[in-house]
């Protein structure tokens, strides 16, 4: 086999057999593939498609281009993957929750990507966390707690990486082929029993369009069962922030009051973490009506704050956080309101922007080699249909500079629209399986 073969079938709009696919994924993994293939290659996927056969195909080569792990464990192992948005904090309180359900949740995560925030910049916003680890020592920490969330060594679907970083600088992200592929490869190398998808639609999303995250559901999900894996999507709601606070620390807070109790602090992010968590167990074999109250007992118990205590100890974080979280975790040296100009309703919010600005406020990555403060971002933001008057707080800015909380009170300001109020929004759109 060679590349220009396969490339040249892919143009011709034929998909290539598995063969062929597995032996383009190890090109690209030990480097038998150029650039310049991998580029055409992606484009041509991109502008072409593969069969449904083919989409399974890539995905489990992609996956196999590494290690793929396996488990000898007394229960399921089971995880959850959003397609990213803004305030969306889920897996920090998901992962110990199914822990606290005797489940197993190897979390492998990502860092933040655009305007979306990553659950691994995060997590480290706790000091003296490390989510970089050992295969060994993520076995240790599923075994004894139940749930790791880390980062992906180079051995995990290496073929990924490569081909990552080609489609960022060739134009050809978008694919959904490449998407789907993107995230199972990495996803399905865990060695899982189960799989959530969290698939954001709206205006905070990567999928702006109700038909587009529909899409984008149904091959993941499509892909993930035909390669072996039990796996339902959730397309949710990203019009407004899933939780008030966006932002490394300030995200941490909020999930640090929800397992302590107060699921008044995020009721949306509460809501949407139980409905993944119920579609997880259910895959897993348990009836959705005990999956309900498991999950919600492990969050009022204090059993979910105890295993995420653990894991952040495990990583490197302090011993005391499940006692003194607050005293851990960094505050930003400029705190301060924006208010609104006029009296109304939240009548839209451009969760994109609000991301963004969080980026400008240094709590993002513009780059790869940029460095995250972690203190900054946003808290107290609004929520959409909320009545507000004149000179009332839309949100609360904590920045690191007076220039930067300006910036950031502008952008707020242009980003959270006040008018009529708007239709009410279901968090829950649907449930693809």
């Amino acid at each position: 086999m060679d590349a220009r073969s396969i490339i040249a079938q892919l143009r011709q709009k034929e998909t290539p057999d598995a063969a062929a696919l597995n032996w383009f994924a190890r090109g690209l993994a030990d480097g038998a593939v150029s650039d310049a293939q991998a580029g055409a290659f992606a484009m041509a996927v991109c502008l072409n498609g593969l069969s449904d056969q083919g989409r399974v195909a890539l995905t489990t080569a992609m996956r196999d281009s590494g290690d793929v792990l396996d488990w000898d464990l007394d229960g399921p192992v089971i995880d959850k993957h959003s397609t990213g948005g803004v305030g969306d904090c889920v897996s920090l309180i998901l992962a110990p929750m199914l822990a606290a359900c005797d489940v197993y949740v190897p979390m492998i995560s990502g860092r933040g990507l655009g305007h979306t925030g990553g659950t691994l910049d995060k997590l480290e916003a706790i000091p003296g966390v490390k989510t970089q680890v050992s295969e060994a020592k993520l076995r240790r920490m599923v075994k004894d707690n139940g749930c790791a969330i880390v980062g992906a060594t180079g051995a995990i679907a290496p073929a990924d990486k490569r081909l990552y970083a080609v489609r960022d600088v060739t134009s050809t992200v978008e694919s959904v082929e490449l998407i789907t592929a993107s995230i199972l490869s990495k996803k399905l190398s865990a060695g899982l029993a189960a799989l959530v998808m969290d698939v954001k639609v709206g205006s905070g999303a990567f999928m702006k369009t109700a038909d587009d995250a529909r899409t984008l559901a149904r091959a993941l999900v499509d892909t993930a069962n035909g390669a072996g894996c039990k796996t339902a999507a959730v397309i949710s709601d990203m019009n407004q922030p899933l939780a008030p606070a966006l932002g490394n620390a300030v995200e941490v807070a909020t999930c640090m009051e929800v397992l302590s109790g107060d699921s008044g602090a995020a009721p949306r992010l509460v809501d949407l973490s139980v409905a993944l968590g119920v579609e997880l167990l259910a895959l897993a074999g348990v009836a959705k009506p005990d999956a309900t109250r498991q999950l919600k007992t492990a969050l009022s118990s204090g059993a979910a704050l105890e295993r995420f205590s653990k894991m952040v100890a495990a990583l490197g974080g302090p011993p005391d956080m499940l006692d003194d979280w607050r005293t851990h975790l960094p505050d930003a040296p400029i705190v301060g309101e924006v208010v609104a100009r006029d009296a109304g309703h939240v009548s839209a919010i451009d969760g994109e922007a609000l991301g963004l600005a969080v980026v400008s406020l240094g709590g993002g990555r513009r780059v790869e080699s940029d460095s995250i403060n972690p203190a900054v971002g946003l808290t107290d933001v609004v929520m959409l249909g909320q009545k507000v008057d004149k000179n009332q707080p839309l949100a609360t800015i904590h920045a690191a500079t007076e220039d930067a909380a300006e910036a950031a009170a502008q952008a707020v300001l242009k980003a959270v629209s006040i008018g009529a109020a708007p239709d009410s929004q279901a968090l829950i759109k649907e449930v693809v399986t």
